[in-house]
């Protein structure tokens, strides 16, 4: 069992910003509103009136003046590292706000939510800052062909960009794309998923408030089709998007007809690989915590346990134990650590997964169920034992509160099994010592792997998958470039 929390007293619900920003300015959507609820309640928060068709052309049609007309660009590299940073501080002015506000639409607990959802994307934001001031210039030198020649490779924005992230943390999805994006000189059109669009909607009143050029930020809000009219508008450049496989898939498929380029992190299956010789009692809460967090629903949730199986009985026996002292219940209690899904058909998703696993011979070996709050979304958190490996909740994203744990037979065994899934994001290798952690590391098919733990989430580094997890890759130098042309520039020394 888990403990729970209730009845905690939630922050005052904040005046929502409910208004589209098109252009510089705000203004009411024109379509059917979408209702967006408190997962941790169930109560109505607010109706926000999507974007009609035209209002996306508007949007788009604004970002592409902004652009072309170099209202952005031509601030210079150094002009749109201090709008940056002035918006930066605009929304650090208002984070307990923002904070607030993720977790009355996500359930995030608080505690996160002022650390991952909100003080994340600001440090993110600032990051991109400084990487706009960088002149990246590249001098080629004299080639002293037949016809002497110099060169240099200049790098143009790719344009206008379509941001669409997902729900789950909405800031830091949306401004990891637009940041890089702005960073490297583009006009961007966000549009946040219709599910948690509230914190993201608040984002125009500190663009308008630290001076943003008209049309360069706008924001735009709707389901499907809205998303359809973005990725397919022949006035967009490139498209950053974070979701699912599925809607991947899709989305490519919109975009290829103008060979549009795209950025996609598709989400992952992140396996731990606890190599033979790790001592497991200080690791194994740490270890379900990390894929726990915001109920589960990250993208590399690190939710595939795989132990050696001379150490199976103790990892049981330490997790069990672990998973008693794990808080499920009010995100407001400063102390919960597994708020609520974000709605009833996905709880319904997750929960169906976890009992077909069941039916196909799974055991839980740690929690499972609901707590016994009467309202919300909520699951316990569960661990899943003796599952096949090719068993569908070992091999696809669950996006939920739910580990499964895996045996090996030596290490060769191990790297198998993390690599055999359909994607590739993250990893987590635990070992006796460091050298042998990178040398497992080297050998899976993962974009980032934590060596005992690794350590703070490093802004100066690239994030993005193998395999399904999808195509590009956010922050660091290598978010700027996914959005940046190299042009190269030769003339003649005779």
């Amino acid at each position: 069992m888990t403990s729970t929390t209730t009845g905690h007293t939630a922050a005052p619900i904040p005046t929502w910003a409910l208004d589209l920003f098109i252009d510089g300015k705000p203004e009411p959507g024109r379509d059917a509103p979408v209702t967006v609820f408190d997962p941790a309640t169930e109560l109505e928060l607010a109706a926000v009136p999507q974007a009609d068709v035209e209002q996306v052309d508007r949007a788009v049609l604004a970002a592409r003046r902004a652009f072309d007309s170099g209202a952005w660009t031509a601030l210079g590299a150094r002009g749109r590292a201090r709008l940056m940073h002035r918006l930066a501080d605009e929304l650090e002015r208002r984070s307990e706000e923002l904070a607030a506000a993720i977790t009355y639409e996500c359930g995030t607990p608080i505690a996160q939510s002022r650390v991952g959802q909100v003080k994340m994307p600001l440090d993110i934001l600032r990051s991109y800052a400084d990487l706009a001031a960088v002149d990246r210039t590249e001098p080629l030198g004299v080639d002293l062909g037949p016809m002497p020649s110099d060169s240099l490779v200049n790098h143009q924005p790719v344009g206008v960009v379509a941001v669409i992230p997902a729900y789950n943390y909405p800031l830091v999805l949306a401004l990891r794309t637009m940041g890089g994006a702005l960073a490297a000189g583009c006009t961007v059109v966000i549009a946040p998923s219709p599910r948690a669009p509230l914190a993201t909607l608040m984002l125009a009143e500190s663009i308008a408030a630290a001076d943003f050029p008209p049309g360069v930020v706008n924001i735009v809000l709707g389901g499907p089709s809205v998303g359809r009219r973005l990725t397919s508008h022949p006035e967009i450049d490139k498209i950053g998007f974070t979701g699912s496989r599925q809607v991947g898939e899709q989305i490519m498929q919109q975009a290829a007809p103008s060979l549009k380029g795209v950025t996609l992190e598709l989400g992952g299956k992140t396996p731990t690989v606890v190599l033979p010789g790790v001592e497991l009692a200080p690791l194994v809460r740490r270890m379900h915590l990390k894929y726990l967090m915001n109920a589960g629903q990250a993208c590399a949730a690190p939710s595939r346990l795989l132990v050696h199986r001379d150490q199976h009985d103790e990892f049981v026996e330490l997790s069990a134990a672990a998973y008693t002292k794990i808080r499920t219940g009010d995100p407001w209690h400063p102390k919960t650590i597994v708020g609520p899904l974000i709605g009833p058909e996905h709880r319904r998703r997750v929960e169906e997964m976890v009992d077909a696993a069941v039916r196909d011979g799974a055991v839980v070996a740690a929690g499972g169920g609901r707590p016994e709050i009467e309202k919300g979304w909520f699951m316990n958190p569960v661990l899943l034992d003796h599952v096949a490996p090719k068993a569908p909740i070992a091999q696809e994203e669950i996006f939920g509160p739910v580990g499964v744990l895996l045996t090996y037979e030596d290490v060769d065994d191990a790297v198998a099994l993390a690599n055999d899934v359909p994607y590739g994001l993250a990893a987590d290798v635990f070992s006796a010592t460091t050298a042998e952690g990178i040398g497992v590391a080297k050998r899976l098919r993962a974009g980032t792997v934590y060596v005992n733990g690794g350590g703070a989430f490093r802004l100066d580094a690239p994030f993005g998958g193998f395999k399904a997890s999808g195509i590009g890759r956010e922050y660091g130098e290598w978010g700027v470039r996914e959005f940046l042309e190299p042009q190269h520039i030769q003339w003649s020394l005779c």
